[in-house]
């Protein structure tokens, strides 16, 4: 049957979430997941686990930890967990769950929502994944989201990495035949691909080198955290334990827990929450007593996702403007620190230049110049930051620069992988 779809394509991002369809004969577009959001097709990737029960996904999730008084668990950011060995899982209401079933959770509710959208079960999926997951091994990685794709219900798990998806959507409007550079600026990853575009079916071989990079949207919004939030949060504290002559400053590991959106919840481990506490008696000072404080009260009543919403908003403002602020006010914590471009910057400096490093990379490995590359088309918001933007077109002279619209670039990639490999499949 034409009017029904066969198999789901998926782009599970970091940040937001989108499914898409396909069968044989045709592509579905992308199906309304969150109908409260402002584009209902755009499901953000946030888990809720109140304490009196139940799990919800998307705005609907934000809205239920607001209406339970932040008692429960929002988790956000879960792919970032994927590739890494030492993350074995969260505890919720007493148990340990594990980053697949977290995951899983968000796939099947997207899956069910698809089953009703379209009214037939639909048990295949074509999945994108990053050219690199964070973390520390990609096949790890990679064996898990399958895991999560299974527990969600899917008998039949298919990958396509990112950027080629995203490259196959471009490359179905181009109007001639040219190189091309696509980059795909996630949360989580920053991927790319050097291919040859035309007015025709974009082929294996068109494709002539993808990179990627586990930098992007939330190590920016961390690195303003470490360079100007983090110290109202003890980041900076200076405390000498009993019987000890040495001032100590907090330890290197808590501060990068405390600058990750998606590693912020690990503080409240019984242990670390312990050492913290031992931190606040032993602060050499009234001001850095507060400071513990408000981390207390950030970990304890989980307001890490509402402080890392005001980051990424100054962050936005910041491509526009030349100064921002971040501004969080909570019972307890109260946050009000000016930030400029020039600031914002000099403290992501590692991470962009990470970032272009592996486009760099991408292009030699494609055995072009990059005089060669005639146009640029990029997807999310970290393009937009200003020296992400003057750096590609420094180093692209001869290219013109196009932005995709919207967040649906690889996911309608995806659904026309899907439909190719439904073709195939029944052939």
């Amino acid at each position: 049957m034409s009017d029904v779809p066969s198999i789901y394509a998926i782009d599970f991002g970091t940040s937001n979430s989108l499914l898409a369809a396909a069968n044989r004969e045709r592509v579905f577009d992308a199906v309304p997941l969150d109908p409260g959001a402002s584009d209902p097709t755009v499901l953000r990737s946030i888990l809720c686990f109140p304490d009196a029960g139940g799990v919800f996904v998307g705005g609907e999730a934000l809205q239920q930890f607001i209406e339970h008084g932040a008692e429960g668990r929002l988790l956000r950011s879960i792919k970032h967990h994927l590739g890494t060995r030492s993350f074995r899982g969260t505890i919720i209401r007493g148990r340990l769950v594990s980053a697949e079933e977290l995951v899983g959770t968000l796939l099947r509710q997207m899956r069910l929502r698809g089953d009703a959208y379209f009214g037939v079960e639909v048990r295949r999926v074509l999945l994108g994944r990053p050219v690199h997951f964070d973390g520390d091994d990609d096949a790890f990685a990679e064996a898990r989201l399958r895991k999560a794709a299974e527990l969600a219900g899917f008998e039949e798990v298919r990958f396509v990495p990112e950027p080629v998806a995203a490259a196959r959507a471009f490359g179905a409007a181009a109007q001639r035949d040219e190189v091309a550079l696509i980059g795909d600026f996630g949360g989580g990853t920053s991927d790319f691909t050097v291919l040859r575009v035309g007015p025709r079916a974009l082929g294996r071989d068109d494709v002539l080198a993808v990179g990627g990079v586990a930098v992007a949207g939330d190590a920016l919004d961390a690195s303003l955290m470490r360079a100007q939030v983090g110290r109202h949060f003890g980041a900076e504290v200076q405390y000498r334990a009993p019987f000890g002559n040495n001032v100590l400053r907090m330890p290197q590991g808590i501060v990068q827990h405390l600058c990750s959106p998606a590693h912020l919840s690990i503080l409240q481990r019984r242990d670390i929450a312990s050492f913290l506490a031992d931190v606040r008696r032993w602060s050499l000072s009234e001001h850095d007593r507060r400071r513990m404080d408000q981390l207390t009260t950030l970990v304890e009543e989980t307001q890490g996702f509402h402080l890392f919403e005001a980051i990424e908003r100054a962050k936005r403002e910041l491509s526009t403007k030349r100064a921002a602020r971040i501004t969080f006010s909570h019972p307890g914590i109260e946050v009000r620190e000016p930030v400029t471009r020039p600031g914002f910057e000099e403290a992501s400096r590692r991470e962009v230049d990470a970032i272009l490093r592996c486009l760099e990379e991408t292009v030699r490995a494609a055995g072009v110049g990059f005089g060669d590359v005639e146009v640029v088309c990029c997807t999310g918001g970290t393009a937009k930051v200003p020296r992400i933007a003057a750096e590609i077109r420094r180093r692209l002279p001869a290219a013109r620069l196009e932005q995709f619209k919207g967040f649906h670039s690889v996911v309608a990639g995806l659904a026309h992988e899907a439909q190719e490999a439904e073709r195939v499949r029944d052939a």
